[in-house]
This record gives structure tokens, C-alpha cells and sequence, in this order.
């Protein structure tokens, strides 16, 4: 392109008519005028180059960059909590059960079930995890969605209070708090899940701890190498799947025939990331590792 032309489009550029305007609008009146003096790309570079490119880039779509993971190595250093509702006998009525779940060892660490939603009583279970888990400031984050007892102004007093780090899910992206989701899951889809509705809070409460029970102390978790949320939670899945390790090992070593390849992995594993994603698809892995 000739100096002439390239001053051409700068004039065209620095014009009343087109000065707060970007190329991509700037090319197609052009065009309707009857007149091409070059591309986008070309009009782009030589704003760059006259340095005049700065003021117009509002005009341009955001870039839109996903959160910071949130990453855990030990015990109650992340939780995420949630609501899930629990069909009663009367029509249109539910009850609530409220989890927090401790994502590095999978434990529900507390559990209630009421008769409503409410930011009270969601102050009132947090603390009591606090105290049941001996929680400092400023030690645990806590996940969750933005629902309106999440974000209640006696919950955040509280969590400011206890020095719990509140983290909350982006509008509008439904996978941000897998972890809770999928316990709801686990419990719901559990065989002995009540096929006929809830008689009265008793009942719903008499379950949900039962399952609690299970799930912490007898399930054998798949996002945890197959050892309970129990044993993670008090450092016992090391020697669990230690002395697992040396079993392999022994077997392999008494018919070496029968393995082609290294043992199975029993190493526990190191860290566990909460990833905020952009896209609202959950993958099929992600879905099961959080189960």
C-alpha cells in the first residue's frame, strides 16, 4: 500500500464522522458510500501504528476469562454447601436439607434438614460445622451458589464473623458448585431412598442421617481413590491405600504373567480443584470424580 493511500484511510480515521468508530463499522459504511480504501485488518494496523487504536477498543467485544480455581491439599480448606428439597406428604410443601461438604475429603461435615429456606438457619449450620471441625479465620473458603439464603445478610455477617472466605457461583453458570450437586445425587439416587414422601420433619431428619452416615463412614468414594470421606477427612486413606499398593504388589510379583502393565494407582490423590468453567455442559468424568 502507497504512503498516499495510507493517508488517505488515516484522514478517513481521524474524520469527525468516523473518529469514535472502529473498523468493523467503519468498512461496511464505507461500502454503502460506494468507496473501498482497504480491509479491517489493514484500517486496524494502521491505528496501531499512528498509536490511535486505544480509545476505540470499547467498541470491541470483552474478553471474558474465567475465575481463579479454588484448590484444596488438606482437610477444611474448602467446603461447599447447598439446599435440596425433600418431598413431604403435603402437597406443594418440602423440606430442606441443608450440606456443607468438605471438598479435599468429600465429608459432609454438617447436615440438617428444615421445614424453609432461610439465611438463619444456614448461619446456625455453618457455625456448627466451625465448632465440629475447630475451624480458625480465615482458614476454610466456602462455596456455593447464589441463592438467597447463600447470600443473606445474617449468613455473610456470620461468615464474617467465624473469618470463613465466602465464595459464590457466576450468574447464570450452572456447574460451578459440582461437588454438592453430585452429593445430592448420591443421595437421592441411593436404594434406599424413600419411594413415597416424607410424613413430617422426624422422618426426613431420622434419613438424612443415616445416609450421613453411610456416605461419611461406609461409601467407598470413586473421586478419592475408593476410601471413605471418614477416613480421607482423618488422614488414613495414606496407609489404606498404601497397604493396598503393597497387596498389588504382591500379587504381581507371585504371577508376573498376568500383568502387562504397572500396578493399579493407590496413590491418594495430592489436591482437589474446584474449576469455575465457562460452558455449562458438565462433563460425564467431572460428574462422576465428584460423586
Amino acid at each position: 500500500m502507497s504512503d498516499d493511500e495510507k493517508t488517505r484511510i488515516a484522514n478517513v480515521l481521524e474524520s469527525p464522522e468516523f473518529a469514535e468508530s472502529n473498523p468493523n463499522q467503519i468498512v461496511p459504511r464505507l461500502a454503502d458510500q460506494g468507496i473501498y480504501l482497504g480491509s479491517e485488518s489493514t484500517m486496524y494496523r494502521i491505528l496501531r501504528d499512528l498509536k490511535m487504536n486505544k480509545h476505540r477498543q470499547s467498541s470491541l467485544p470483552a474478553k471474558r476469562h474465567s475465575p481463579d480455581p479454588l484448590i484444596a491439599n488438606a482437610p477444611n480448606q474448602l467446603w461447599s454447601w447447598d439446599i435440596t428439597y425433600l418431598p413431604s406428604t403435603v402437597r406443594g410443601r418440602f423440606f430442606y436439607l441443608y450440606m456443607v461438604m468438605d471438598l479435599y475429603s468429600r465429608k459432609a461435615v454438617a447436615c440438617q434438614v428444615y421445614e424453609y429456606e432461610s439465611g438463619d438457619l444456614a448461619a446456625e449450620l455453618i457455625t456448627d460445622a466451625c465448632n465440629q471441625e475447630k475451624i480458625s479465620e480465615e482458614q476454610v473458603t466456602l462455596h456455593s451458589d447464589n441463592g438467597s439464603p447463600m447470600k443473606s445478610a445474617t449468613m455473610l455477617a456470620k461468615l464474617q464473623d467465624l473469618g470463613v472466605i465466602p465464595s459464590f457461583s457466576r450468574p447464570s453458570i450452572s456447574n460451578d458448585n459440582p461437588y454438592s450437586e453430585s452429593l445430592f445425587r448420591t443421595l437421592k439416587y441411593r436404594p434406599e431412598y424413600p419411594d413415597k414422601p416424607f410424613e413430617n420433619l422426624f422422618d426426613a431428619r431420622e434419613w438424612a442421617n443415616r445416609f450421613i452416615h453411610w456416605y461419611n463412614k461406609e461409601h467407598l468414594h470413586s473421586g478419592i481413590n475408593y476410601v471413605t470421606p471418614e477416613d480421607r477427612h482423618n488422614g488414613r486413606d495414606i496407609q489404606i491405600l498404601k497397604n493396598r499398593h503393597h497387596v498389588y504388589q504382591k500379587a504381581k510379583t507371585k504371577h508376573p504373567e498376568r500383568w502387562s502393565k504397572k500396578t493399579r494407582n493407590w496413590k491418594p490423590f495430592t489436591e482437589v480443584v474446584l474449576k469455575r468453567f465457562k460452558k455449562v455442559k458438565q462433563s460425564t468424568d467431572t460428574a462422576k470424580r465428584a460423586a
